[in-house]
């Protein structure tokens, strides 16, 4: 099965996003079609053995749309298009206000101008907004009517209809200027929408320009300055303090501070030295590092958020089905509205121009661009949002589902926790003197707890002897010798350790610490406690999700005890102990069923199922590569407190959605009954295509207005 993004050009309403999604879906062979209006782009699933990319090419071209090479072609041609845009549109502004002016001159007093020079302005007017008549017909006759259809029908019965009383010399009735105005507000609403729909591609932009555009590498001795795009993997990479890091890579020689603000929305700069890993577009503070180039082009952290973004703003949310599938009847629904008006009031004894009017106005005031951008223009909003802000959503459905979590299940170890243990306690009557002891036993191992107790007398500064005779017993502890004299760290099968010293043991296991007794000569001097401690945010993370009214849960493979006492530090609602990554994926499955729609966060392989099984699966900054797949929704900042921003993001961004489908709903339910003259009936007055056209162009650019505050979401 093959997916391939397309770029498609020349879609002006929901009604070519509809057609072209249409006439793809017919085409044997292809498995999922999803066609976005805001980003013009078109996602296919198909089997290359039954179709081929040029012959879903050469369909979307049949239906009256182009198809571009890539996001650069596409680029260069909307720039292209704008500044043509603006151009007609300033000329046909030039042209319609002294033919609205002069042609209704005898209203204020003016002179008029005669009928033959109306038409010909009106004609000029017509040959500006060009393509309303090129596309709308071409798409007429292929049967797939979009907006420029509804425009090219209504003022061409206009001018038709004025042409005809002008050469009758009927001069009374002639609406060239009506002609002229709705062309030039039409044009000046298409081009006002396209200004505003460019403004939602800001934060993609951003992220783009954050790369450097070179980079210095060391090949074969030599230093030399090059196109960061021809950095390869393995090419050793000097940075200097206050350049940019080119590509991802891992440091070889010095030490410095990288801010990696721009890429993960971390304030303070992060302390790097050799073996540590360094990201593209990251800004080197202090010193001057080198560095061997271990991911480039696509495959750097910042092509992958870039890529995470584009994915999420081209795909369809869930709720989006519902404007499309009525935006794909609307422009025929709306032809056959506006002829069932014009039949209505002439049969009914109306005059032809009231008819007309009423008609044209039906053509003009409806609106399918409002429906089609309701929902993916406030989907490319928040997704550029949930970048600046380093959250991630993978596809718009993780933005939908997310508002409606009602449960979120947390990983343990390395999610709520530090991942890493640390001492915490040190009973003793010299506390130095036996971390010391230990730690000179304990470098020589490399099991977890001995590297933090090690960690902790460096931290302490203490200095550390030499010890002889390491032996590490399985499930019991080290023995050794330090200075000559016997030194043993364990537990209870290893030491013999006095009531007294049982009963802090066991206090500290129940607080969900590991403690170590640690015995010279034979003696107790003294007990270590090691935990997996909780990260600073846990707490408050927990106390900010439980107010909203997310109920939370914490799933672990520790036992009962550990588990009980860490939930009950953090303050989760509930826990699940002794969990294996099978068990974890059921227990999703079993919290979904009981309290509905469920998120699991987590960072490990061992949660990759229980993330892939949940309604929203959350990756944490430091996950490992299998849980990022695994997920949804991904927290570059490696920030518990980003689940609650997602959770609100989400959640402001389907309010906006329904604020969106409500305005495009509402305004054609009343629009299009007021144009066809409803008022009139009840001695109210009638709508003119001129006010029509306005109204319309009005209509979109709230919906993108309204997705546009998006923009200014705090968390």
């Amino acid at each position: 099965m093959e997916k391939k993004d397309i770029c498609v050009g020349n879609m002006e309403c929901a009604a070519c996003s509809a057609s072209v999604e249409r006439v793809l879906k017919r085409l044997d062979g292809m498995r999922q079609v999803s066609v976005n209006l805001a980003t013009e782009k078109a996602h296919v699933e198909y089997d290359p053995d039954q179709l081929s990319m040029e012959k879903i090419e050469q369909t979307i071209r049949k239906a009256g749309f182009t198809v571009m090479e890539d996001e650069q072609e596409q680029k260069i041609k909307k720039d292209t298009q704008m500044v043509s845009r603006k151009i007609r549109l300033l000329v046909s502004i030039a042209i319609s206000v002294p033919l609205m002016v002069f042609s209704m001159g005898h209203m204020f007093g003016l002179p008029t101008f005669p009928p033959i020079v109306q038409m010909l302005l009106a004609t000029l007017v017509m040959g500006c907004g060009y393509t309303f008549f090129t596309q709308g017909y071409k798409n007429l006759f292929l049967l797939h009517p979009n907006m420029d259809s509804l425009v090219a029908v209504g003022t061409t019965a206009s001018y038709v209809y004025s042409a005809a009383n002008m050469f009758r010399g009927e001069h009374m009735h002639l609406y060239f200027e009506g002609v002229g105005t709705i062309i030039t507000l039409v044009m000046l609403g298409k081009y006002m929408e396209a200004k505003s729909k460019d403004k939602t591609g800001a934060a993609i932009r951003k992220l783009m320009e954050l790369a450097p555009q070179t980079a210095t590498v060391i090949r074969n001795g030599l230093v030399s300055v090059i196109g960061a795009k021809r950095v390869v993997v393995g090419d050793v990479v000097l940075v200097k303090p206050g350049e940019k890091i080119p590509v991802d890579g891992v440091i070889t020689e010095g030490t410095t501070s990288v801010d990696e603000s721009l890429l993960t929305g971390e304030s303070m700069p992060v302390e790097k030295q050799t073996g540590d890993t360094v990201y593209g577009a990251t800004i080197n503070t202090t010193g001057a590092i080198t560095y061997r180039a271990s991911k480039v082009g696509s495959d750097t952290a910042l092509s992958g958020i870039i890529k995470l973004v584009q994915d999420a703003q081209g795909s369809k949310a869930p709720i989006a089905r519902v404007a499309d599938k009525v935006a794909g009847y609307f422009v025929p629904v709306v032809m056959a509205i506006a002829l069932a008006v014009f039949l209505v009031w002439k049969l009914t004894g109306s005059e032809f121009d009231f008819a007309l009017n009423c008609a044209v106005s039906v053509l003009v005031i409806a609106c399918p661009c409002a429906l089609g951008l309701a929902t993916p223009i406030a989907i490319m909003v928040a997704s550029g949002k949930g970048a600046q802000m380093g959250i991630l959503f993978c596809d718009a459905g993780s933005i939908e589902e997310l508002h409606s979590v009602k449960t979120i299940a947390f990983d343990k170890t390395g999610t709520l926790t530090q991942g890493k243990p640390v001492v915490t306690d040190i009973l003793s009557e010299n506390p130095s003197q036996t971390l010391a002891l230990a730690a000179s036993l304990e470098q020589a191992s490399e099991h977890p707890l001995s590297k933090a107790i090690v960690q902790k007398a460096q931290e302490e500064g203490l200095s550390l002897r030499k010890a002889t005779d390491f032996l590490a017993v399985v499930g019991e502890g080290v023995i050794g010798n330090v200075d000559g004299r016997p030194v043993k760290i364990g537990n209870g099968k290893l030491i013999d350790i006095p009531a007294t010293s049982v009963q802090q043991m066991e206090k500290l296991s129940g607080e969900g610490k590991t403690p170590l007794a640690v015995s010279s000569d034979n003696k107790i001097i003294g007990i270590i406690a090691v935990a997996d401690t909780l990260r600073k945010e846990t707490k408050e993370t927990i106390r900010e999700l439980e107010k909203m009214g997310v109920r939370t849960v914490m799933l672990t493979g520790d036992n009962e005890r550990t588990a009980k006492a860490i939930a009950g530090e953090c303050g989760v609602r509930a826990y699940f102990a002794g969990q294996l990554p099978g068990q974890k994926e059921a227990t999703i499955r079993k919290l979904r069923e009981t309290y509905g729609a469920t998120a699991m966060v987590g960072d490990g392989i061992n949660d990759a199922p229980a993330l892939a099984q949940a309604d929203t699966g959350i990756a944490v900054g430091s996950a490992t590569d299998v849980a990022r797949e695994s997920a949804d929704v991904v927290l570059v900042r490696n920030n518990l407190q980003d689940v609650a921003k997602a959770i609100r993001l989400s959640q402001a961004t389907m309010r906006n959605i329904k604020q969106n489908l409500f305005w495009a709903f509402f305004y054609n339910c009343l629009g299009i009954p007021i144009a066809a003259g409803v008022l009139t009936l009840f001695g109210g007055p009638s709508l003119s295509p001129m006010v029509a056209s306005l109204a319309m162009s009005l209509s979109s650019l709230t919906v993108v207005g309204n997705a546009l505050r998006l923009n200014r979401f705090t968390a």
